[in-house]
């Protein structure tokens, strides 16, 4: 399991490394702002590889333009049963998408989520309001798939239904803006009650192999955990997070920050590549609130000169806490 996700992030570290596009922006307000559409190129759903016994699915899925170009390129893993739950539980698990270089983006990070069992799609994405100087937008969405599984004893996989005429579907996911405090200066009480999401920024993890060992078999003698920085999207709030212990393989950290209303904390599984992100509120005059939120983190990683280390790093990857 290790073995295939060291791998996948060697495999995407090129593209990983390319910048967003400069007109990561878009209107929040007015008769244009608001409301956004993503058009669904190819979609695919493969279960666990017998010959790898891991039972990690894969959802796949590329996100384009109204023109066709390829502009994002989602993917997704997690243990068969969770079908994009986390554990099976009741937090859906957010990935990253990563920017093809195609085309010119208009957002700052694109992710998604998949509630397998129902065949739904979620989509979130932050940008810059290009009509509000400062501001921030997050827009979400959701598609109900129709789909065709495949099952031989090799393999198992689902992609959308053909039209009658044996084309590819034509797809869209609709987007509209999240609304966020409509005062100035909200207080602790009001952000509370907002749709509660972060960026995770600045994400650095290094592990050292074992000689003799490569990126396809790795055994590793010796793994930091990662440190990241950690930033509400609800009120701005910026954490620094960095693993305080390993528990079980796993690494458990706390997250500092100058809030006086709120603390944070993460737990990291590094053979799932699965980030848990916990947060608690504690406002004078409210009810005490703890949100949830996982990401699939998708770090490159790159070997460092004349050594068996290797270094990961991420672009900002967005994390939600549960469909909008």
């Amino acid at each position: 399991m290790r073995n295939n996700l060291v791998s996948i992030a060697l495999a995407t570290a090129a593209t990983l490394c390319l910048p967003f596009g400069v007109n990561a922006a878009r209107p929040c307000g007015g008769a244009d702002g608001g409301s956004f559409q993503y058009r669904l190129g190819d979609v695919r759903y493969d279960g666990p590889d017998p010959s790898k016994n891991n039972d990690l699915a894969t959802i796949a899925a590329s996100l384009q333009s109204n023109t066709q170009t390829p502009l994002y390129e989602c993917v997704g893993q997690w243990p068969e049963a969770w079908a994009g739950w986390y554990q099976g539980g009741s937090n859906l698990i957010w990935a990253d998408c990563i920017w093809t270089g195609a085309g010119t983006g208009q957002d700052d990070t694109v992710s998604f989520a998949v509630d397998w069992e129902n065949k739904t799609m979620y989509l979130a994405h932050t940008f810059a309001c290009s009509d509000q100087e400062g501001s921030q937008g997050l827009a979400t969405g959701s598609i109900t798939l129709d789909v065709n599984c495949t099952t031989t004893d090799e393999s198992s996989y689902c992609v959308p239904k053909s039209t009658e005429s044996g084309t590819r579907p034509n797809l869209n996911i609709a987007t509209v803006l999240v609304p966020g405090s409509e005062t100035t200066e909200p207080t602790c009480a009001e952000t509370s009650k907002e749709y509660q999401s972060w960026k995770v920024e600045q994400w650095q993890r290094s592990f050292t192999m074992e000689p003799g060992a490569s990126p396809t078999d790795p055994n590793l003698s010796s793994d930091t955990g990662p440190s990241f920085t950690l930033k509400s999207s609800a009120n701005g709030n910026t954490f620094n997070c960095s693993p305080s212990e390993a528990e079980d393989g796993s690494f458990v950290g706390s997250c500092t920050s100058d809030a006086t209303t709120t603390t944070a904390d993460f737990h990291f599984d590094p053979l799932l590549n699965m980030l848990e992100i916990s947060e608690h509120w504690a406002c004078d005059g409210s009810p005490p609130l703890d949100v949830v939120g996982v990401g699939y983190v998708q770090a490159a990683c790159e070997r460092v000169f004349n050594s068996d280390e290797f270094v990961c790093t991420s672009a900002p990857v967005w994390i939600g806490t549960g469909v909008v």
